[in-house]
């Protein structure tokens, strides 16, 4: 039976490091690349006797979160100790929260190509993170850094909405452009601040029950996310194909190989053996903290787009673009702070050639004044389009005023008339067989002209002026 016939099911759990100074039970730092085990303090450590006390702050972060998913923030929520025995896990568990998480019942709307579809979000919880083992093969030994132990979390478990590959990759990139806006998550994959696992099964189309779960562990690439499904899936077709049944298990993807590995079987609920966190109280949010979270909540990424398509004439693409990093946006709106012309001009250099020249090589050091400043003097003609992408690559580099390289390299256009029009004279006299040819019906010729105008104009013509002359003078 061809894959066609089945139609995969897969839900994610997203887990995104919360932007916080310190630790989610201690005043250990979570600052990235510090020493191994340099950011550590007893209860990371679970030396006897230290007790968890809670940073404040997750909780406001994980509000805002919820609220922003559309979530029923539940004002008492309550630790549970998960445990499981790995090296990088002193203690020996994990504090979360199992049965009474802190945000319940939401949803994210995510632009695909048929239209918005609502991905059910199942529950947002909070836990702390383990620690990371360090294989080292070549001297056969492992060693243990604990600085992410005890990293404040978020884990957002959607439900088994996604049917593609595509669609779980799409959800994650709306999924971080809320996080980003909310200033709760910093997005940053490769350092595993934004990481997620997935859950694929197929079943057969038509059919009611869902086929057997795997579970795909720590992806931190949209690319890997995505391919990774799409082998998982076709594994699964292939072994209901030939007979067999797929096994519940957790496994690993290998870039390297395209493939995924069988890591372990995979746990339910009891081989946890959660219990109530003995040494912390219930977590109680009051009606009022919430109701000020949901007022101070910024504007989303998805509700920019729309504004952005309804009110400013962007492109579905465009505002798309502009809105997947808060700092692309903001740029974006002050520069339309600055310039008066259309959002789309500005929208358009914003994807076009500020995009190739911040890829090539980094942000740079144009600011959104100097983008304004440089739209405007294209406007009004002072300078061509060319050459105020020239301009722009000075800029870029340099942090100059547009107007002082303008100045400096003579890129001003020449928007005389009289000027313009002595040199189309000229241009028309010298090619009066090419003259004649067009006004006898070849009309491509223009282009011609246009060519030896702006050639004897060094292409400093204002090129609009010199069609007008040119269509004038062929005319008559």
């Amino acid at each position: 039976m061809p894959r066609a016939d089945f139609q995969p099911v897969i839900g994610l759990e997203v887990h995104a490091q919360l932007l916080t100074r310190t630790k989610l039970f201690s005043r250990a730092s979570t600052s990235f690349g510090a020493e191994p085990n340099a950011n550590t303090l007893p209860l990371c450590l679970a030396l006897p006797g230290s007790l968890p006390v809670l940073n404040a702050a997750v909780v406001e972060l994980a509000i805002r979160t919820g609220l922003a998913l559309d979530c029923t923030v539940n004002e008492v929520s309550e630790w549970s100790r998960k445990h499981y025995f790995y090296a990088d896990l002193p203690k020996g568990f994990q504090i979360t929260q199992y049965e009474h998480p802190i945000c319940e019942h939401g949803g994210l709307d995510v632009a695909l190509p048929g239209g918005d579809k609502r991905i059910r979000i199942s529950r947002i919880h909070i836990e702390e993170d383990a620690g990371k083992s360090v294989h080292d093969g070549a001297a056969g030994a492992s060693l243990i850094d604990l600085n992410r132990a005890g990293t404040p979390l978020l884990e957002i478990v959607s439900e088994p909405d996604l049917r593609s590959a595509e669609e779980a990759a799409e959800y994650l990139r709306t999924l971080r452009g809320v996080l980003l806006a909310l200033g709760v998550n910093d997005g940053n994959l490769e350092e595993g601040s934004f990481r997620c696992d997935a859950n694929v099964s197929v079943m057969r189309h038509g059919a009611t029950a869902y086929g057997t779960r795997v579970e795909l562990k720590n992806l931190n690439s949209f690319r890997f996310v995505q391919a990774a499904i799409e082998v998982e899936i076709d594994r699964h077709v292939e072994l209901i194909e030939s007979g067999g049944a797929v096994e519940q298990e957790t496994r690993l993807y290998d870039p390297d190989r395209n493939e995924t590995k069988a890591m372990r079987s995979k746990e339910d609920a009891h081989d946890y053996r959660y219990f109530p966190e003995p040494d912390l109280p219930p977590l109680v949010v009051s009606a009022e903290a919430i109701a000020a979270a949901r007022a101070a909540l910024p504007e989303l990424p998805r509700a920019k787009q729309r504004r952005y398509v309804s009110a400013l004439g962007l492109s579905e693409a465009d505002a798309r673009f502009l809105t997947q990093e808060p700092g692309s946006s903001a740029f974006f709106e002050a520069v339309l702070q600055h310039y008066r012309g259309e959002a789309k001009k500005a929208a358009n250099w914003m994807t076009g050639e500020l995009a190739r020249l911040r890829n090539a090589s980094g942000e740079g050091r144009v600011t959104p004044g100097a983008l304004a400043e440089l739209l405007t003097a294209v406007d009004q003609g002072r300078i061509s389009s060319n050459a105020a992408k020239e301009v722009l690559g000075v800029v870029h580099q340099s942090g100059e005023a547009p107007s002082a390289v303008i100045a400096a390299r003579g890129l001003e256009q020449v928007s005389d008339t009289g000027a313009i029009e002595k040199v189309v004279d000229e241009v028309l006299a010298k090619n009066a067989a090419d003259v004649a040819a067009y006004r006898g019906g070849n009309q491509k010729l223009l282009g011609h002209f246009m060519g030896q105008v702006m050639k004897a104009m060094k292409g400093k013509g204002n090129p609009q002026l010199a069609s007008e002359l040119l269509k004038k003078k062929l005319g008559g």
